[in-house]
C-alpha cells in the first residue's frame, strides 16, 4: 500500500523537489515502501536539469525566467529544462525496489502509457512518444496527436529505490511558449514553441480538477485519504533543499 500525499508539501518549488528527493532517500534505506505525491504547483516555475546548470548561458536563463515571473529551481531527476504554472499537475511516485536500475525503460513505457490513458479519458488523442522540437526531449514523453507535448516524465534511481516524476501541463500554453523560447535561447538548446501543448488546448471543457481526477483514478489513488509528511522526511527535505536552488 502506498502512502499518498495530495497537495503541495513545501509551498515552493525547490522545497517540493527536495521532498521528492527526501522520499527517495527514505525508500532507499527501507524507511518507506512506496509513496505517491500528486499536487498542483503553488507558483509558476522554470526547473532546470543538472546538465543545464553547466551551460554558459545558464545564469542568463535563470534571470530571464525570474524576470518573466517564474521561480527557478534545479531538479535531481534527469532531463532538461521545463516550465509550468499553477495550472499544471506534478505526480511523483517513489518505491523501494531492489535492482531498480534494470527496469528503467519498462517504467518509462508502462507509466507513460498509464498517463496517456488518463488523458484519453478526457477525450484527448494521447500517446507515448517524442515530439520534434520539444522541451526536455525524451523517447517517452506523452503527446497529443504526435504533435504537441502534454506530459514530461523523468526518473532517478538510487540503491534499492526509484523516483518516477511526471509533469502534466493543463493550461497557460502561450505563457509557457514565451518563457521556454527565451530560456532555451540563452541555453542555446534546440526548441520549437509549437511543440508545447496543454490539456485545455486539446480538451477545452476539461478543468484542472478533471485532470486531477483522471490521473488519480489511473494511478489508483482516487478517494485516498491524504497522509501528512513525517518529521524525519520533512527534516531531510529541509537539509536537501539548498541543492535544488538556482544561483544566477
Amino acid at each position: 500500500m502506498s502512502t499518498v500525499f495530495l497537495g503541495p508539501l513545501a509551498g515552493r518549488e525547490s522545497g517540493e523537489l527536495a521532498v521528492a528527493h527526501a522520499l527517495l532517500r527514505r525508500a532507499s534505506v527501507g524507511a518507506l515502501r512506496a509513496a505517491v505525491h500528486l499536487y498542483r504547483p503553488a507558483a509558476p516555475a522554470v526547473v532546470f536539469g543538472r546538465r543545464d546548470t553547466r551551460l554558459p548561458g545558464y545564469a542568463a536563463a535563470v534571470r530571464a525566467a525570474e524576470d518573466a515571473g517564474f521561480a527557478t529551481a534545479v531538479r535531481a531527476v534527469g532531463g532538461r529544462v521545463v516550465a509550468y504554472t499553477g495550472k499544471a499537475l506534478v505526480l511523483d511516485v517513489v518505491r523501494r525496489e531492489p535492482q531498480a536500475v534494470g527496469a528503467m525503460d519498462q517504467r518509462f513505457q508502462s507509466y507513460g502509457e498509464l498517463m496517456a490513458a488518463a488523458l484519453r479519458d478526457l477525450g484527448i488523442e494521447a500517446r507515448v512518444g517524442p515530439v520534434p522540437g520539444e522541451y526536455c526531449p525524451g523517447a517517452h514523453s506523452v503527446n497529443a496527436r504526435g504533435t504537441v507535448k502534454l506530459v514530461g516524465t523523468a526518473q532517478r534511481v538510487v540503491k534499492d529505490a526509484w523516483l518516477f516524476s511526471s509533469l502534466v501541463v493543463v493550461d497557460d500554453q502561450e505563457r509557457l511558449q514565451e518563457v521556454l523560447t527565451e530560456v532555451h535561447g540563452h541555453l542555446d538548446l534546440p526548441f520549437d514553441a509549437a511543440s508545447v501543448g496543454t490539456v485545455r488546448a486539446e480538451a477545452p471543457d476539461a478543468t484542472l480538477a478533471d485532470a486531477h481526477t483522471a490521473i488519480a483514478r489511473a494511478w489508483g489513488i482516487e478517494g485516498a485519504a491524504p497522509a501528512e509528511l513525517d518529521a524525519e522526511t520533512r527534516e531531510l527535505a529541509e537539509r536537501l533543499e539548498p541543492d535544488q536552488r538556482t544561483e544566477s
